[in-house]
């Protein structure tokens, strides 16, 4: 017998209870009844969620691709500031003191745009449509790329810059700790320099002054390298698949032709050209 059932209502205490103290006994039970029902009734703990359904969002294409170019034209804009600035006279010497003002302008207007890796490459493509850039001079615009790296979200970049007809200069340029950097294609001059602990993998050739300055990291050439490779070299590691042309004033770390140890060692000199 349920609890309910035990209790003494007030209807059944009296004595000669009337016709509608009985009828309202009979309501009392039949509410108690029933809530003893719902009480005991097995609960879905889930049910109030069933007609629930879930509507996925989805964002228009055109409002994805106005998103994308809106991105692209303040790269863009950052790339023609940077010449503005730093090459007025589309005239640009590669001095150590200009590289370094450089880097720093690009920063400057990088540091302000939200970026992905897919980003830059359809940047370095951008390069040769003089609808959309209308210079590319190979200095600035390595350093312009190697920084927009630096800061990109995604700790290795896959460029695919095998179908570009210039060859960049400063690809790499302190490419940091912690970031890979794979270039499909060749690489102009200065290749890599002021390395900081990242790594670099050229996929074809890079021209003269490959690590020239590094300080840690690894590069990695898969075909030929020029002259003044790892000139003032601090640190670091070079490693080339194919024929180094000529070593430059070494400081410190080490050079690898074939698989062959090369710099320390006593089979090549600085500025001897092969």
């Amino acid at each position: 017998m349920s609890r309910f059932e035990k209790m003494p209502l007030d209807d059944e205490i009296k004595e000669g209870p009337s016709e509608e103290m009985k009828t309202n006994s009979s309501q009392k039970k039949a509410v108690l009844q029933t809530l003893l029902k719902e009480s005991l009734k097995p609960q879905n703990p889930f049910e109030e969620f069933q007609a629930f359904i879930f509507k996925k969002k989805e964002i228009p294409l055109d409002q994805i691709v106005q998103s994308s170019e809106l991105v692209m034209d303040k790269i863009r804009l950052g790339y023609e500031k940077l010449l503005e600035e730093e090459a007025k006279e589309l005239v640009w010497m590669v001095q150590y003191n200009t590289i370094i003002k450089a880097y720093e302008v690009a920063e400057r207007y990088i540091k302000e745009i939200d970026y992905t890796a897919e980003d830059i490459e359809d940047f370095c493509f951008a390069l040769e449509n003089t609808h959309k850039i209308p210079y590319l001079i190979p200095g600035p615009a390595g350093i312009y790329i190697s920084a927009l790296c630096n800061y990109a979200k995604e700790d290795e970049i896959v460029l695919k810059l095998s179908e570009l007809k210039t060859e960049i200069n400063l690809i790499g340029f302190r490419l940091p700790k912690d970031k890979r950097m794979v270039i499909e294609g060749d690489t102009g001059d200065f290749t890599g320099i002021s390395l900081e602990g990242g790594e670099l993998v050229i996929e074809g050739s890079a021209k003269n002054w490959t690590g020239a300055g590094m300080r840690s990291g690894k590069i990695l050439v898969k075909k030929n390298v020029g002259l003044h490779t790892g000139e003032w070299m601090m640190g670091g590691e070079i490693y080339v698949g194919g024929r180094v042309r000529g070593l430059g004033n070494v400081v410190e770390g080490k050079i690898f032709e074939r698989d062959k140890l090369i710099y320390p060692g006593k089979s090549r000199y600085p500025n001897h050209y092969y």
